[in-house]
């Protein structure tokens, strides 16, 4: 029984012992001292609801560059990522047989127009038919033409640069055999850019030719202006979606192959925002502080949409109630408010 009645003595000492050292609870709101805050009034604006589309950043001007003659790729003078100018020779083709076969339209040219001339020397001397002179003159124009036809075919032999732009990918190498409609290499104009998207068949109606859209690419920090300039007038059939094409504008950092999202009109509603540093995040509730009477009161709300540094807030707060939009983490519901 001594024992017994000696541990709890023990026990109640160490409560004790234990409640002495409890760390103080905070000071009253009345005693916190007065913090110094910016506020700002909550606004109702009008909000352009949207509904976002992705796509991929393409060149609005592309192309892919094959020979119009058979033959073996004798120079390949361009690199993936070389910059070339329009009319930049970037294939030879090896055209020996066609070169022999210009020799030849060329031999005959000469030997067509000295019959002409023979004939012509002739037909004045009224020592042979006009019908002579006929036939000559017509020989000379199909040598003529001929040989014109082959120099034209032997200048396929360069293949150039249809516009100003940049090669993106090498499909063939020296050596290997060209032929009509065989790529070789493959360019675009990196400076005309436009986002490619596929819409939905019940945002469709939202879209029309000209239209400015809110464009968003992966890699850039902000929103660019889209231009549509081109609407599929059918929609694809597996995936019930038409293909819109927005010009963009010039901008360091953007490439074809982003990726990239559209925000397409869909209505408008009026909606509370206050700017984003106005919202402090503990645990998993979001709240404001409400300057009410000099002091700040603590408001559990719930957000919606942040767009351009401002938050949506949902419900907890009126038009026109005064938030703290600085200084807001370090406040205690009830504390004194000092704007400045």
């Amino acid at each position: 029984m001594r024992n017994i009645l000696f541990t709890a003595g023990a026990a109640l000492a160490l409560l004790g012992t234990a409640g002495c050292h409890q760390p103080p609870a905070p000071p009253p709101p009345e005693n916190l001292p007065a913090a110094t805050v910016k506020v700002q009034p909550v606004a109702a604006r009008v909000y352009v609801a949207t509904e976002e589309v992705v796509g991929t950043v393409r060149p609005k001007l592309r192309a892919t560059i094959s020979p119009k003659i058979s033959g073996r790729v004798e120079d390949l003078l361009v690199a993936p990522g070389q910059t070339v100018t329009q009319g930049q020779l970037l294939v030879r083709i090896d055209a020996r047989e066609i070169q022999a076969r210009l020799l030849q339209a060329q031999a005959v040219r000469v030997q067509a127009e000295a019959d002409l001339k023979r004939m012509q020397r002739l037909v004045a001397e009224g020592t042979a038919p006009q019908a002579e002179l006929d036939r000559a003159t017509m020989q000379a124009g199909v040598a003529a033409a001929n040989v014109q036809e082959i120099e034209t075919t032997l200048s396929f032999a360069r293949v150039t640069a249809p516009f100003n732009g940049l090669i993106t990918r090498k499909l063939s190498d020296v050596g290997d055999l060209a032929a009509p409609g065989t790529p070789l290499l493959e360019m675009e104009d990196p400076h005309q850019l436009r986002l490619e998207a596929d819409v939905p068949e019940a945002l469709i109606d939202r879209v029309k030719l000209g239209d400015r859209l809110r464009v968003h690419i992966s890699t850039l920090p902000g929103p660019l202006e889209g231009v549509v300039g081109e609407m599929d007038p059918v929609a694809d059939a597996g995936s019930r979606t038409f293909r819109v094409k927005l010009d963009l504008p010039r901008t360091p950092g953007l490439r074809s192959g982003l990726f990239g999202r559209a925000a397409v009109p869909v209505g408008q509603t009026t909606t509370l925002r206050v700017p984003a540093s106005a919202l402090v995040v503990r645990g998993q509730m979001e709240m404001v502080f409400v300057a009410a009477n000099g002091k700040a009161q603590l408001r559990l709300v719930k957000t919606g949409k942040r767009l351009d540094g401002e938050v949506e807030l949902v419900s907890g707060v009126r038009t026109n109630e005064i938030v703290v939009v600085e200084g807001a983490l370090q406040l205690v519901d009830g504390q004194p408010l000092t704007v400045r």
